[in-house]
Formats: C-alpha cells, sequence, structure tokens
C-alpha cells in the first residue's frame, strides 16, 4: 500500500475504504456502512432506494425492535454498588443510596442505557465513549467516518461531526484551537474559511470535524520525524475546499496521546469476521422486504380495481369505442349503441388474498426471527387457550430476551467498574450530605442498626456514671427511640463524612432477575405460596417438606432468602373427647349381701 502522507491523506483515504464492501469468512461480501443505513432505513419506515408517495410501507420491523428494547432493557435501579471490603461492607448501603439517589440522577445514567441498548438491539453493537465527566457516552454508529470492517476497536477509528460555529468556539475549553496543543489555525479562521468556501451539499453554518483516535505513526504529529514508529494518538481535525478547486486543504485543531481507548463495545449475537453482531433488524431484512413487495402488488392490483373500464363489442363496436366517454355523461342518460353492445371489463383481485397470505406468512416468520410471538407482544391468545398454557408460552418467549439481557449486563459492569466507579469513590470521599427515601426494607434495616447503637450508647453511659442496667431498661429505650424514628416517615437526610470511604473499594453486580418486572406475575406467585403455606403449615417442620419448599421457591424465580424468617407454627394441641365423671357404683341388695 502507498504510504500516507500525513494525517489528512490517512483520513481522506481511509474514508474511501470504508464505503467499500469486504469479503466475509463465508464468502460473501458485506458492508458496514451499508448494514447501518438499511438498518435504520427499515426501522424508521423507509427503503434502500428511491421512495415516493405511492410506496407503501407496512412497517413489521418498528414493533419487534421495541420489544426488543423493553424486555432486553437494563434498569438503573439493577445496579447494586456495594464496598468490596469486608471490614467495610456495612457501608454499602450509603454507596447504593448516593448512586440511586444523587449520580444517577445528575449524569442520567439512564438515558445512557437506553441509548446503548437501542443501538446494541439495532445494528448489531453499542459503541460507548468515555469521556472527562463521570458519565460516558453511546457513539451513534452512523457518525463513523473509518473503521476497520472486520473489528472496529483493532485499527484508528474516525468519527464524523457537525458543529455550527457556535458550538465549535465552545470546545475552545478544551483546547481545540490553541497552537500549544497541535493546532495550525485558530476556531475563528476555521469558523471564516467556512463561510468564504461553502461546500456542495452541506447547509450554510455546518462545520465537519473528524475526530480520529488509534495507534498512527508518530509523523502524522511531528512531520520532521522519520523514525517510522508508531504511537496512539487523538486528532482533531477538518477540511476546507477553495472555490473552483478540488483540492482539500486540511486543517489540525487539537492532538493528543493517548494512553489507553476511549471505546467500549458490546456486540449482539456475534457473528464471526464482521465488526457488528447480528442486528435485530438485520434479522428482519428478508421478511421486510418481501412484505414491501407484496404491499406494493397490492397497490397496483387495487389501482385496477378502481377503474371502470367499459368493453364495446358487435358490428359498430370501433365507433362506439372511439365516439363514447362515460365521464360526460349524466347520471341515468341513455346512449345509442347502434347494432353494439356494451358492458364493463370485470376488474376484481381474485389473486389479492394470495398476497395478504403472504403478508401474514412474513409477518409471522419476523416475529419467530425476533422472539415476539403474539403473547409477548400484548396480542390476546386464540379463543380456547388454556392460561397457564398461555403464560408457560409468555415465560418461554423471555428466554432468549434473558440471555441477551445478562450479556447486556456483564458489558455494563465493565464499564462501572473501569469508567464509573472511580468518578464515584472520588465524590463520596469528599463527603456528600442528600435527601433520600428509603423504601420499608431499608427503613427497617436502618431502624434496627440506629436501635442499637443508641441502646450501646445508653449502656454505656450508665455504667460509666456508675448506675445499674437491666434489661427492661435496655428494652424500654429501643422502643423508643423506634418509635421516635419511624414518626419521621421514610424520607431522610444521609450523610456521608468525609474519609469515611478511604481506601474502600467498591464493586458492582447488575441483577438482572428483574424483581420490579412483571409485578403481575411476581404477585401471582407469592399468593400462591401463602396459600400453601396457609393450608398445611405443619409440613414446614418437615426437612424433607421444607427442602421441597424452597425448591418451589427457588423454580418460580423467587429468592428462597426472603422466606428465611419464617416461622412455623406449633401444631394445635389435639382436642380431647369430653371426660364423664366417674358414677358411684350401685350395688344392688342381693349383690352387697353376697360379698
Amino acid at each position: 500500500m502507498e504510504r500516507y502522507q500525513d494525517i489528512f491523506d490517512f483520513i481522506i483515504r481511509q474514508e474511501t475504504s470504508y464505503a467499500k464492501h469486504i469479503k466475509l469468512p463465508t464468502g460473501k461480501m458485506w458492508s458496514m456502512k451499508d448494514h447501518i443505513n438499511r438498518s435504520a432505513l427499515y426501522r424508521d419506515s423507509d427503503i434502500v432506494g428511491e421512495k415516493d408517495k405511492f410506496t407503501p410501507i407496512k412497517n413489521i420491523t418498528r414493533p419487534i425492535l421495541n420489544l426488543q428494547y423493553r424486555t432486553e432493557d437494563i434498569d438503573v435501579k439493577d445496579v447494586q454498588l456495594y464496598v468490596d471490603d469486608s471490614a467495610k461492607y456495612h457501608l454499602s448501603f450509603l454507596v447504593k443510596k448516593y448512586h440511586d439517589d444523587v449520580f444517577v440522577v445528575e449524569h442520567d445514567l439512564d438515558t445512557y442505557f437506553d441509548q446503548l441498548n437501542q443501538s446494541r438491539v439495532d445494528f448489531g453493537a453499542g459503541l460507548s465513549k468515555s469521556l472527562s465527566s463521570p458519565l460516558p457516552e453511546t457513539v451513534p454508529l452512523q457518525s463513523i467516518a473509518f473503521c476497520d470492517q472486520r473489528d472496529i476497536l483493532s485499527r484508528p477509528i474516525g468519527l464524523k461531526h457537525s458543529y455550527s460555529p457556535d458550538e465549535l468556539m465552545g470546545m475552545a475549553s478544551k483546547g481545540w484551537g490553541d497552537s500549544s496543543k497541535g493546532a495550525t489555525a485558530s476556531l475563528r479562521d476555521v469558523i471564516r474559511l467556512s463561510r468564504e468556501n461553502p461546500r456542495d451539499g452541506v447547509s450554510e453554518g455546518d462545520i465537519e470535524i473528524y475526530e480520529v483516535h488509534g495507534n498512527v505513526p508518530k509523523r502524522f504529529a511531528t512531520p520532521s520525524d522519520d523514525s517510522e514508529e508508531y504511537e496512539t494518538r487523538l486528532f482533531i481535525c477538518c477540511f476546507y475546499q477553495k472555490k473552483d478547486s478540488m483540492e482539500k486543504t486540511g486543517i489540525t485543531l487539537y492532538s493528543a496521546l493517548e494512553t489507553e481507548s476511549p471505546f467500549k463495545l458490546v456486540k449482539r449475537d456475534p457473528i464471526y469476521g464482521r465488526a457488528l453482531g447480528f442486528g435485530g433488524a438485520e434479522e428482519l431484512y428478508e421478511a421486510q422486504v418481501w412484505i414491501t413487495y407484496a404491499m406494493i402488488r397490492e397497490l397496483h392490483m387495487l389501482d385496477s380495481a378502481s377503474k371502470t373500464i367499459l368493453k364495446a363489442s358487435g358490428a359498430a363496436s370501433a365507433t362506439i369505442a372511439n365516439k363514447n366517454n362515460i365521464n360526460n355523461l349524466e347520471n341515468n342518460q341513455i346512449i345509442d349503441v347502434g347494432e353494439g353492445d356494451l358492458s364493463q371489463v370485470d376488474t376484481f383481485p381474485r389473486n389479492i388474498k394470495l398476497f395478504d397470505n403472504s403478508v401474514a406468512a412474513w409477518e409471522t416468520h419476523a416475529q419467530q426471527m425476533g422472539a415476539a410471538n403474539d403473547s409477548i407482544m400484548g396480542e390476546k391468545p386464540s379463543a380456547g387457550t388454556p392460561f397457564k398454557l398461555q403464560e408457560l408460552v409468555t415465560a418461554e418467549s423471555h428466554g432468549l430476551h434473558d440471555y441477551r439481557r445478562g450479556q447486556f449486563a456483564k458489558h455494563l459492569e465493565e464499564i462501572y467498574r473501569d469508567w464509573i466507579i472511580p468518578h464515584i469513590e472520588k465524590k463520596i470521599c469528599q463527603g456528600a450530605t442528600f435527601l433520600s427515601e428509603l423504601s420499608l426494607e431499608e427503613l427497617q434495616y436502618v431502624t434496627e442498626a440506629l436501635v442499637t447503637n443508641e441502646a450501646n450508647r445508653m449502656i454505656k453511659s450508665m455504667v460509666l456514671s456508675g448506675e445499674d442496667v437491666t434489661p427492661e431498661m435496655v428494652e424500654e429505650h429501643k422502643l423508643k427511640v423506634a418509635e421516635n424514628f419511624k414518626k419521621k416517615g421514610t424520607k431522610h437526610f444521609i450523610e456521608i463524612l468525609k474519609g469515611e470511604f478511604k481506601g474502600a473499594t467498591l464493586g458492582v453486580k447488575i441483577n438482572i432477575a428483574g424483581k420490579q418486572k412483571n409485578l403481575a406475575a411476581r404477585v401471582d406467585k407469592l399468593t400462591n405460596i401463602v396459600r400453601t403455606v396457609m393450608a398445611a403449615p405443619q409440613l414446614l417442620s418437615t426437612p424433607a417438606m421444607a427442602n421441597i419448599f424452597n425448591q418451589i421457591i427457588e423454580a418460580s424465580g423467587l429468592d428462597p432468602v426472603d422466606f428465611s424468617n419464617f416461622e412455623v407454627p406449633p401444631p394445635p394441641e389435639a382436642a380431647q373427647p369430653p371426660q364423664t365423671p366417674p358414677q358411684p357404683l350401685a350395688l344392688s341388695v342381693g349383690a352387697r349381701a353376697n360379698g
């Protein structure tokens, strides 16, 4: 390959190469750029190529993608931060509350989760980029100007952005346009050049910026370097083109070394040999194409059926066809057809049912590909379907989506460990005070801890004062502390002391069991368990039956720990038959005499 002259030559040639197809290990040709564009078009009710107002689109892609967004979503409440230190594990409660009530709200993590999940579902991959702020950003795959189509992160990657003049000037705070940061022109110069040399196809005021990350020759940043060694750098570049000239001139706005890649990639159903996995839109390509084809053919049939066509027959048919036009006839007007006959041609679309059947068959196929049967889509089951069968089918339909949620959760755990937790650790070590609303379980935990702490404080104070401490006094004090605390309600100010978490290591686990999902089904399971226990609670006192009960709970998707405090009531005493008082023995006179 010809040697790249500079970073600008590298960008131009790489962008051209990215538009070409590559050969996959299967022998098929594939283009990442075409894949992304086609997936976006089908998702947004469009087609590849020209589309006019007479192109009917029945979008079967969007509803199934919407289903996958919901079923494979990770909620920020599923993220469980904890202190990974046995000596300081009790501080996990404070970390969790700070994360849920402060960090998530300030940085809108929920939106980041949703955007990354949607990209992963739509295109087969989601790309994240770390920033100077605690919150990463989701990189729109449409913004990629070039990358390795077999492995996005294995070679340099370029992103293309569009900035308005005001937005570009705002980047001065990050060092853009600063000659000490490698800039070859100021931001004002770039804005002036963009106005003096507008480009075709680009709106006035839009300035295209290339953001390039990766391992490149050192001479790209230092033209005098002839070592042919490589280094990992970030370049911010743009181009301008003078009027009446085809030559592009490059400008560097910023350049700096990078110690590690700012990107992380998550794939959905990886495919060997290509950069993106099997996307949700891609698995519906065939169904969407043929449904659109059938809809176009149906439109043509309906157009034909909507026309009234007359036929003339007989000796004067030619004369009738040439001279008579029903457009100008009045209603019920009588016309003379001479020696001929005039009748309507049958244009009924008899074959339209075949296309209806084809559309229905492709829709069924699409639902199977997307694991989106009628029950999970919210459609009513067929008449006569047993409730338990419907419940089983729905549960099985979630199986594939739950599997993918697990993969997505592992990726988010990695992002938390590498990018987000360091920011949280730094922040909480500075101390924080915030208002939080406690759940019932959290309120019980805090109450128990507070009561124990206050009781110990009272005992210590009385012992040091030489007073006698009785168990009754301790219990009375505990009840009083608990009662006063509960009067304050569920909202409390929580304070993290400065330096309290110094040296503590945070861990993260994402709960994908989804306790907050499908609440109706969860309530139904809990109700059945309560009925079982109430029907025969004494059975749980038998170890074998208690083991079976735990297995039932686990098979229901519930946590046996939640039922660990259940106490089996003592069996009621067996009712004794009424005792009749002893009767005095009546002896006859004869018996007494015989005795």
